[in-house]
């Protein structure tokens, strides 16, 4: 076949393939200009869900009229100058492509006034073909009509759905970036209606965007996570694992101001919730994380989704850690709500961990007292429990109902507001639950399931403690792998060896298998090895191993907790109460359910329509 030049209409249009997909991505660069130019209020105007009428009207610095050809034209842009802007780029957009892939499969109109400029001016294309520049009245700003989608690409136009449906994901788009940018103003209508507003009033993490994006629910249940260190920086908000949704609707994730979907960042994020979350469950978030420009690649993707880091391993293990210490504040009798809210301020902050720096969480208790120092009756509880233990085994044992030291923890009730975060016990319900009296009303203990993931903590603190100790096998085992996994076996002996795994390679596509994690030895540890090899190919990291040794110590110490049906003393209760409120995590079960709820006075009078 004959080479040939494709003609620029043609170019255009297969740019527009890969840049634009549905009226929600026209809406998506528009936007992002206009944010580019500085704007701090835009106007959506759509029709028939963005197929028949985009406009976006903003009031950023806007384009001389000589240079509004230049605007629909290929690779013209004035966001980026050199390579070395591209390595560094702050803008959202860069490529120079979005106007000329739009303008090629729309009936498309650029209006815009420069700043301190005189005149206006309007540039009108149809399906690629560019008219003339003529004189316009408008204000300082720029305005995007864009007519009849893809009208001239019947094709791409069957693929279309449905006007809500295609409102809808410009709606989602825009709840998107409306937790982004509490700073612009958004205005949104849809065939000449008012939909919906966005005060442009807020600060980043600010309560009124959050209410506004994600609801009141969301609000009450999220913790607020601060961390810095080896040059980055992550921010916002994570639910607490009673807060779940049977989808990823509620996760948003931005690098450096930018929406985007990365696998590595969301690996870690299941990681962190991976022993407080409910089975099949997703967790919601509302996470910036923010680095130097120049470590992450934002080019690696025609629409900006996705981008690449220059530090994948790095940026996973520390946003691994920096929420896996904060999901182990989720104590129970901490509330948590957004920074603020009275009684509900948690802001659950960790200002460093592991390498980076010392953890220092900090909290609120419901009766509003800092870090409250805990009575001396359960520091000598603590002690005693973690005494119970001792040396020895650590697979044989048992978690104790309630250790010698606490069989006699009896704290008085008072009935003022330095009444412990759970307050104390005043009955039991059926032999399951524990009901304790609160500075604020009523508080409600699964015994179980509390007393299970104290069990549970006990275990994991005995392990971590004596370390990982590995079992050499009598007989080497051979397994045949690939060679891209036996590559990886040998470039990640030593990490395999930290997590009790003695590997060498043996051939080509052969591993020799010789020790093994003492405490899984009775499993299929080579399965284990080979989903531990997975890991490690795509994320540079795996918990394969503590997931295990994890689901091994649950059992026990599920086995060990309390029985439903086993009366206990109040002393015992109140016991019970004071290790939940000194227990990470201890607002879950080891499988994710809720150990306690809380009921206040307000609530309590309802139910009886009190004061009405």
């Amino acid at each position: 076949m004959t080479i040939r030049q494709l003609p620029d209409t043609l170019i255009n249009q297969i740019a527009a393939g890969e840049v634009i997909e549905r009226p929600a991505s026209v809406v998506k660069e528009l936007v992002e200009n206009a944010l580019d130019a500085g704007a701090r209020r835009i106007d959506i105007d759509l029709e028939e869900g963005g197929v028949r009428l985009i406009r976006i009207r903003d009031d950023g610095k806007g384009i001389e009229p000589d240079e509004l050809p230049l605007a629909i034209s290929r690779h013209a842009t004035s966001k980026i100058a050199s390579l070395d802007d591209l390595e560094g780029v702050a803008t959202l957009g860069f490529r120079g492509e979005a106007l000329p892939s739009i303008a090629s499969v729309s009936r498309f109109a650029l209006t815009s006034r420069r700043d301190g400029s005189e005149r206006a001016a309007t540039l009108e294309v149809d399906g690629g073909r560019v008219g003339e520049i003529t004189p316009k009245p408008h204000p300082q700003g720029t305005t995007v009509e864009v007519r009849d989608l893809f009208f001239n690409v019947p094709a791409r136009r069957k693929f279309l759905k449905a006007e809500r449906t295609e409102l809808g994901h410009i709606e989602e788009w825009l709840r998107q970036l409306a937790l982004a940018r509490p700073d612009v103003e958004l205005r949104v209508s849809h065939n000449g209606r008012p939909s919906r507003r966005w005060k442009g009033e807020g600060d980043l993490l600010s309560e009124v965007r959050l209410h506004e994006a994600l609801g009141e629910e969301f609000a009450r249940n999220v913790l607020r996570v601060e961390h810095s260190g080896a040059g980055l920086r992550l921010h916002g908000w994570i639910a607490q694992p009673a807060y779940n949704r049977a989808s990823a609707d509620q996760q948003y994730l931005y690098v450096n101001g930018r929406a985007v979907r990365d696998r590595s960042i969301a690996h870690a994020i299941k990681q962190a919730y991976a022993d407080v979350l409910f089975h099949g469950r997703q967790p919601a978030y509302v996470l910036f994380l923010e680095l130097d420009p120049r470590r992450v690649d934002v080019n690696v993707h025609p629409a900006k989704h996705e981008v690449r880091f220059r530090d994948a391993r790095l940026i996973h293990d520390f946003v691994y850690r920096t929420l896996h210490e904060a999901l182990a504040e989720t104590r129970a009798g901490i509330v948590a709500g957004v920074a603020g809210t009275p009684a509900n301020d948690i802001a659950a902050t960790t200002s460093g961990y592991g390498g980076y720096g010392a953890a220092t969480p900090s909290y609120r208790y419901l009766d509003g007292a800092s870090q409250a120092p805990l009575p001396m009756q359960v520091a000598d509880a603590r002690a005693g429990y973690a005494a119970l233990y001792g040396e020895g085994n650590s697979t044989a044992m048992a978690v104790p109902p309630f250790p010698p030291s606490m069989q006699s923890l009896a704290l008085p009730r008072s009935e003022d507001a330095t009444l412990p975060p759970l307050g104390y016990a005043i009955a039991q319900l059926h032999g399951i639950y524990i009901l304790a009296e609160s500075a604020e009303g009523l508080i409600v203990v699964d015994m179980h399931a509390a007393h299970e993931r104290i069990g549970y903590e006990k275990l994991k603190t005995a392990h971590d403690g004596e370390g990982l100790r590995t079992q050499p096998l009598l007989v080497p085992a051979t397994l045949a792998v690939s060679e891209r996994e036996a590559d990886v076996a040998e470039r990640e002996a030593q990490t395999l060896a930290d997590l009790g795994f003695e590997v060498t390679r043996s051939g080509p596509q052969s591993l020799a298998l010789r020790a093994v994690p003492a405490l899984l030895a009775h499993g299929d540890v080579e399965a284990l090895l080979r989903d531990v090899l997975a890991d490690l190919r795509e994320h540079g990291e795996s918990r394969r191993v503590g997931a295990a040794r994890d689901e091994l110590l649950a059992t026990m110490a599920c086995h060990g907790a309390v029985r439903a049906n086993r009366r206990l003393t109040l002393p015992e209760m109140n016991a019970l109460l004071r290790e939940m409120e000194i227990t990470e995590r201890s607002g879950q079960c080891n499988h994710g359910r809720p150990t306690w709820a809380r009921f206040t006075l307000p609530d309590i009078d309802r139910w009886f329509l009190r004061g009405r």
